[in-house]
């Protein structure tokens, strides 16, 4: 019996080209008549089209391709399920309140067939225990059906346009960062974990697809956590400011605003960028780069990358209206009211104990303190919760 093919679109090429690519797939007759029942599986990639894009243009362009596919599946007659390839933090997809995150998928993307992965530290979290699987598959299980029965605008035209403007102005505002500015790779890894984490044997994979390269190279997750464990959370957030500010500067502010009072896809989008940049400190990232990094151009880039979030964080308040951040979220701020001393405190170890690990290679104190590290790693993460 042939195995299932299922089609992975991972980056922002990759999705913008899926409808294409399955039309010209399913124009073939010896791969549509193979297909038993006429069902066919299409996986859409969260975490690379993310780190290839930024959060903002990748929600966009899964949201918007997903549409496309489904037009192009009923034009051939065939049962589509999508395959969502996300982790459980939000830089690769994730959305810790579950229920909402499916509900709020493009309308006719779902109908009563939904598959996620699940990976890592997230298995155990959602189905390590008896109770805990049950209730996790409940909310999986409600979530599909109520999103059968939720009525949910489509976008109109004009938020389609807006959307591509969001998209367009986030997509090269984070690339402009992350892949035109020759100091961004020597500031990552001088001011982050990055390098020390694929020593560590933490993960599943090794950290990179190939043993050189740049940050194209790294794989999601430890792009994601190494952001995570110095506070700043930048594949979450970078580009967001600079495109809500420009469009609440344009005359569609009053479209964006309305986009985010009525249309749930978007505000879902939104308040997980709040909430991320609610766990972020860039004072705690400073001290990073003040223990860490030593090239001033390397500095002069972190410097620059906390105003811009710092930038962000007021175009976010902006448009939902807060006075802080998360400020309806009242059980978040008071976990970290609890948590942060504590964390912060770990923060600064963690960036000692790089310091000395980096002036003490191969000596006798290495392991020791790579011990250190790996227990400062665990309590951030473990601190910071779905941001890891």
């Amino acid at each position: 019996k042939p195995l299932r093919v299922a089609p992975l679109f991972e980056t922002l090429d990759d999705l913008n080209g899926a409808a294409a690519t399955m039309d010209q797939l399913f124009s073939i007759p010896a791969y549509i008549g193979s297909l038993e029942g006429r069902k066919q599986e299409v996986m859409i990639g969260y975490s690379d089209s993310a780190k290839d894009a930024g959060r903002l243009a990748a929600t966009w362009a899964q949201y918007e391709k997903q549409l496309e596919l489904v037009e192009v599946a009923k034009k051939h007659s065939v049962d589509m399920t999508f395959f969502h390839g996300k982790g459980g933090t939000v830089g690769r997809g994730g959305n810790p309140n579950t229920f909402n995150g499916i509900v709020e998928h493009a309308p006719g993307t779902v109908n009563g067939q939904f598959r996620v992965t699940e990976q890592g530290e997230m298995i155990n979290q959602n189905f390590g225990y008896a109770d805990r699987a049950e209730r996790t598959l409940d909310i999986y299980t409600a979530a599909v059906l109520a999103e059968q029965h939720t009525d949910r605008p489509l976008p109109n035209q004009e938020w389609k346009d807006v959307m591509d403007k969001l998209s367009e102005i986030s997509c090269e505002a984070y690339r402009k960062i992350v892949r035109g500015d020759e100091r961004f790779v020597p500031y990552f890894r001088a001011a982050t974990p990055e390098l020390e984490l694929s020593k560590l044997n933490i993960g599943s994979r090794p950290a990179k697809r190939k043993a050189s390269g740049g940050v194209e190279s790294l794989r999601a997750i430890p792009w994601i956590f190494a952001w995570t464990q110095t506070r700043l959370n930048l594949p979450t957030w970078l580009g967001v400011g600079e495109a809500i500010n420009q469009v609440l500067a344009s005359e569609d502010e009053q479209t964006l605003r309305q986009m985010y009072n009525e249309w749930g896809s978007f505000r879902t989008t939104i308040d997980l960028v709040e909430m991320i940049l609610s766990k972020s400190d860039s004072s705690i990232a400073r001290h990073y780069e003040d223990v860490l990094v030593s090239d001033p151009a390397a500095v002069d880039l972190g410097s620059e990358i906390r105003k811009i979030h710092d930038g962000t964080e007021q175009a976010i308040k902006d448009l939902t209206g807060h006075k802080i951040l998360a400020e309806n979220d009242h059980l978040l701020l008071q976990l970290m009211a609890v948590r942060n001393p504590y964390v912060d405190c770990l923060n600064v170890l963690q960036a000692e104990t790089l310091k000395r690990l980096r002036a003490n290679e191969n000596s006798d104190e290495e392991q020791v303190l790579n011990d250190a590290l790996l227990t400062t790693i665990t309590g951030v993460a473990n601190g910071m919760g779905n941001t890891g």
